[in-house]
């Protein structure tokens, strides 16, 4: 019997998310579907986290995706949008954690070099890596839902080294794995 599995990637943002899924047919990935949730006119940061929760236990209802595979927020020179983005991913953590789907976040580097080769490449690069690597015929005009198809596809080529991020599969093992994080 073949094994198959679905994984959903998302490249969480509080301004466009991004996601993509991939099937998984014995060793081998199909594109499914990548798409964007356009945030930019919601101006109250709650409503576009409410959004976010949403749109992705849309996504795990529609597509039943057996793993996410979720890009970590980076630091970069500005700590406000760190921590926008820290919530987008939790959101987006949430809700997969809430239909009990089994979560890996992956660095943006990590990403990049399971795509491209180099920790180091542009969005550009990855999304023409992408492109040829499943037969897409054209890109989207923002490279964000290619970013979620580069978490899921990621995922797959690290399937069975989960020490590559860390992996949720329900609430209690994003306690357990978080400790510190809990206030006692």
């Amino acid at each position: 019997m073949i094994k198959e599995k679905i994984i959903l990637g998302i490249d969480p943002g509080t301004t466009i998310m991004g996601f993509g899924l991939i099937k998984v047919v014995g060793k081998k990935m199909e594109f499914l579907q990548l798409n964007e949730l356009m945030l930019k006119k919601y101006d109250d940061p709650y409503i576009k986290l409410k959004l976010i929760f949403e749109r992705t236990v849309e996504l795990i209802d529609t597509y039943h995706p057996d793993e996410i595979a979720i890009e970590a927020p980076f630091y970069g020179k500005n700590v406000q949008s760190m921590l926008k983005l820290g919530r987008a991913q939790g959101v987006a953590m949430a809700a997969g954690l809430s239909r009990e789907v089994s979560i890996t976040e992956y660095a943006p580097k990590k990403i990049k070099m399971a795509i491209t080769g180099s920790g180091n490449a542009s969005k550009e690069q990855v999304a023409k890596m992408l492109q040829s690597m499943l037969g897409l015929k054209s890109l989207p005009k923002n490279l964000d839902s290619m970013d979620g198809l580069a978490a899921a596809v990621c995922h797959f080529y690290n399937e069975g080294r989960v020490e590559v991020g860390k992996s949720y599969s329900g609430w209690a093992s994003f306690v357990k794995q978080n400790e510190d994080r809990v206030k006692k």
